[in-house]
């Protein structure tokens, strides 16, 4: 505990407490690490164990598959390249991505894939970083013939089949029509792995090896990667998917000898990354100093702007928030925050007790981590519960009403 005069009450820390304990004593979370920081103050919470049986306990240094939390920290290295010119916000994206060149595009989104006409524009970098560029994941489109493909085609992460490499991934991506045209609908998650190809051929180097140099490195962010090496893996618990019905705790993935053991195929910017609440913390910390860290430029502010303010056309917004709101039993409430910048939510209307100006994201393996300008607030918290049921969902929405109710000006 670091013990600051920056505006969290000793009461609502209190509460915070009680509040995570009471989600762990019922049984359906294991165990927890939470981080909330404002100012010079940091308090962590490690509730809980490692092992829905018991075991180890959770600690502050425990390894979390980060799942869509990954997406916010690994837009970071599209933004270096935005910020030393080697990428530029409207060039097409075919030199590097040619199998993304000549798109056809479905006549209906519910179509046959051979019923399609040719793209109005080629596919920009823009499109990539704003999520628009016409594939992704459209719980609004389930059942549609592309979505069976994108399935099928092991283009999405673990569903059913672990993805294949960068090469072999863009080659099967582009085999299929675009849902809709380039820059028209924001669509969630092909996108931020699309960005983790086109980094690696720009830069010449695996995506992780640029993200670990520009980023990690930088930051200090020794934890975090896109797999668990041996001498750490007794750090990493293993994560749950609890039956929707019975509340009965299956294993989606063991630590030793599971996805994360072992380097992966494909180094995907929309879920891979494993990391610690120090990690993320001093990742998002970052974010709020516009860039910098401990004296030394990460991002320009510029950058940081982009990625943490609203990109998205009013059309593009409702069709994002019809997708939170249409399927909330999916989202069980996550997404519902208005905005999307680049590579994560923001906040441009008051549904909570966030303001206006929050920014992060929520991942489905029971993470949630945000930042807040105004009350200049990180909150992190990371459970081993995913999503196939509300157990995390509730706990991270008890987390922020609590974090938020702790603070005291």
């Amino acid at each position: 505990m670091e013990k600051g005069n920056s505006g969290f009450s000793e009461t609502g820390l209190r509460r915070l407490r009680e509040v995570l304990g009471r989600h762990v004593e019922s049984g359906k979370i294991p165990g927890l690490v939470a981080l909330v920081s404002r100012g010079g103050e940091t308090h962590v919470e490690a509730v809980g164990t490692m092992r829905h049986e018991g075991g180890a306990q959770m600690r502050r240094d425990t390894i979390f598959r980060m799942a869509s939390t990954t997406k916010p920290v690994a837009m970071a290295a599209a933004m270096v390249l935005l910020d030393e010119c080697r990428l530029r916000l409207d060039d097409p994206v075919d030199p590097w991505l040619p199998e993304l060149a000549d798109r056809r595009v479905l006549t209906r989104i519910d179509g046959p894939l051979d019923d399609t006409v040719p793209a109005r524009r080629p596919i920009i970098v823009r499109d990539l970083l704003t999520s628009t560029f016409g594939l992704g994941m459209d719980m609004t489109a389930l059942g549609a013939p592309i979505m069976g493909a994108i399935f099928e085609q092991g283009l999405t992460p673990d569903l059913p089949e672990p993805m294949p490499g960068p090469d072999e991934w863009m080659r099967r991506l582009g085999a299929l029509p675009l849902m809709y045209q380039p820059g028209e609908r924001w669509q969630y998650q092909i996108s931020h792995d699309v960005l983790s190809v086109l980094v690696a051929r720009v830069t010449g180097q695996s995506f992780e090896t640029f993200l670990r140099e520009r980023i990690f490195d930088p930051l200090g962010m020794k934890d975090t990667a896109f797999h668990v090496p041996a001498d750490k893996i007794d750090r990493l618990p293993p994560l749950y998917a609890p039956d929707a019905q019975s509340g009965e705790f299956h294993v989606w993935d063991e630590a030793a000898g599971g996805r994360w053991s072992k380097p992966p195929a494909f180094q995907g910017s929309g879920g891979g990354l494993v990391s610690t609440v120090d990690d993320y913390h001093a990742y998002f910390r970052m974010l709020l100093n516009g860039g910098m860290h401990e004296g030394e430029r990460i991002l320009s502010r510029p950058a940081v702007e982009l990625m943490t303010t609203n990109r998205l056309t009013p059309e593009q917004n409702a069709a994002r928030n019809a997708m939170a709101a249409d399927s909330v039993h999916l989202s069980f409430g996550q997404g519902q925050h208005g905005g999307w910048g680049m590579g994560m939510a923001v906040r441009t209307y008051r549904g909570d007790y966030a303001p206006i100006g929050q920014f992060g994201w929520d991942g489905g393996s029971g993470t949630s981590t945000y930042a807040d300008p105004d009350k200049q607030l990180t909150g992190i918290v990371l459970t081993q519960v995913g999503m196939s049921a509300p157990n995390s969902a509730r706990l991270i929405h008890d987390f922020w009403t609590t974090t938020y109710q702790a603070i005291d000006d």
